[in-house]
């Protein structure tokens, strides 16, 4: 199984995290965004999007952090990270909705623009970024993981964005609850970490 990569995404990392906790084997197959290697062949042919991350496992070639987690979590994670049950699932869901759109445009376009220097609005980003951190601030009190009790893929998707927030210039020392969890993922076993990390 393949996986074409790069260190500093955070949405590639979600799935490196996932595989490393669950065991995963995967063969990196880094990707040059720099030089421009995700806008021509051969990346993309796999991918006519031209972003990480990308999975080929077999037959199955899969673009989007979120869809990758799903069909790992399904194919290789077994119910504990993506139970069948449809409730239990939905509320698993709604965490990666909340990465790929909350998180996204908040958190991560503020460390786009400070990191990389990405020419998007900052005030924006910020803005965002404070609302759905406290958001998340309250919805950890009392709770040790973000769906289910227990670490699902909503904790991997949902972790790179927020633990990488002062990147984007976000001090993450006005939430506790938040810092707490980010320990306890930081804990599990097999945790691998990231550049900035």
């Amino acid at each position: 199984m393949k996986l074409y990569d790069l260190s500093l995404s955070g949405n590639c990392y979600k799935v490196r995290l996932f595989a490393a906790l669950s065991e995963i084997p995967l063969t990196l197959e880094p990707v040059d965004l720099q030089g421009g290697a995700h806008k021509r062949p051969p990346f993309i042919d796999l991918n006519p999007w031209g972003e990480v991350p990308v999975l080929q496992d077999g037959a199955v070639l899969l673009r989007d952090s979120q869809a990758i987690l799903v069909y790992l979590a399904r194919r290789y994670g077994g119910e504990n990270w993506l139970p069948t049950d449809p409730a239990d699932m939905a509320e698993v869901m709604q965490w990666l909705s909340t990465a790929a759109n909350e998180i996204q445009n908040g958190p991560s376009v503020a460390r786009l623009i400070a990191k990389f220097g990405f020419a998007l609005d900052k005030a924006v980003a910020l803005q965002r970024a404070e609302r759905i951190m406290g958001l998340m601030e309250r919805h950890l009190a009392g709770r040790e993981w973000l769906a289910l009790g227990r670490p699902t893929i909503a904790d991997c998707a949902v972790f790179p964005y927020l633990a990488l927030a002062p990147e984007g210039g976000l001090a993450l020392d006005a939430y506790p609850n938040i810092c707490a969890w980010i320990s306890r993922v930081r804990g599990l076993p097999n945790f691998i970490p990231m550049p900035g990390l």
